[in-house]
């Protein structure tokens, strides 16, 4: 009963950002996307400086487009009940803007850009982007995997809490 009434709520939201596209009987175009641009100004994801990785990552065709279930999956992971697992693998996708399955210093670079708004000079965010890979790359590639990521975020206990919140 809980769950129908978050889902009930969601679809509430979902429909109201776009009444004239959203139905509320899916029984004729059950296919029915909301563009990225409606979900980011959202309340929840509007300051939010990750908010089109937020979006893209949850987005099936990976382009920001989120049908209901997507919508539904994205307000379910960011909600404060998602187990940290789930919320490791979401923060790893959304980190990872070139989408190669690896956060890499160019995807560190853009993640530091965003969190500080371009206010790091090109020498500090080579020197962080290189201290956080030799801190957390245990393989030694050059890059971070997801487990050196999830072993990475495992002593920053806070990190996911504030990293996907709504």
């Amino acid at each position: 009963f809980f769950f129908f009434l978050l889902v009930y709520r969601l679809h509430g939201r979902y429909h109201e950002m776009a009444p004239n596209v959203v139905p509320m009987d899916y029984t004729k175009d059950p296919d029915v996307k909301l563009p990225m641009q409606l979900i980011i100004n959202m309340p929840e994801l509007k300051e939010n400086p990750f908010k089109e990785r937020i979006v893209e990552s949850f987005s099936e065709d990976g382009e920001g487009s989120l049908s209901f279930n997507d919508f539904v999956d994205m307000f379910s992971v960011l909600s404060e009940m998602a187990p940290r697992e789930l919320k490791a693998i979401y923060a790893f996708k959304i980190y990872d803007f070139n989408t190669d399955n690896f956060i890499c210093k160019s995807d560190l670079e853009k993640t530091l850009n965003k969190l500080t708004r371009e206010e790091l000079t090109a020498e500090e965010i080579t020197l962080v982007c290189e201290k956080v890979i030799e801190e957390a790359d245990m393989d030694g590639d050059g890059k971070l995997g997801f487990a050196d990521f999830e072993n990475m975020i495992s002593k920053a206990p806070d990190f996911l809490r504030y990293c996907l919140k709504k």
